[in-house]
């Protein structure tokens, strides 16, 4: 049984790149690791923390995870476009892991800066998601 945060970032990519508003802004840009040279816009796969919540009777826990946007179109209203869509499509969203249980994803916030370059606009979202394991 594959551990809950890697069961979501297979199915993450896989909705994110099937959904249709997103696809319209990025494509399948979505990336573990982006390539070189890479094409703006895109969303990037971040950090995931897992934190065991077993009950007596159920086997689970909590996984908080981070996806990134990255535009270098001038000013934050594509980088936040590309945002808003991969909120929309996540949060809330019915999706069926391989091993574990979805109980539920929820969108926590989504923060808009200028990276450091001065010219990439990047956008960091929050996602907490409440898993278990199914029983024997």
């Amino acid at each position: 049984m594959a551990s809950p945060d890697l069961e979501l970032q297979g199915a993450i990519v896989a909705r994110l790149k099937a959904d249709a508003t997103v696809a319209a802004l990025i494509g399948t840009r979505v990336y573990d690791q982006p390539p070189t040279p890479v094409t703006y816009p895109y969303v990037t796969i971040g950090e995931a923390q897992f934190l065991r919540d077993d009950a007596t009777c159920v086997s689970g826990g909590r996984t908080f995870l981070t996806l990134h946007t990255w535009s270098q179109a001038v000013g934050f209203p594509e980088v936040r476009r590309v945002a808003d869509a991969v909120v929309e499509s996540l949060h809330l969203a019915a999706i069926t892991l391989p091993t574990n249980h979805l109980i539920s994803i929820m969108h926590r916030q989504t923060r808009v800066f200028r990276d450091p370059d001065g010219l990439t606009s990047h956008a960091v979202i929050d996602l907490v998601a409440n898993t278990e394991k199914p029983t024997a």
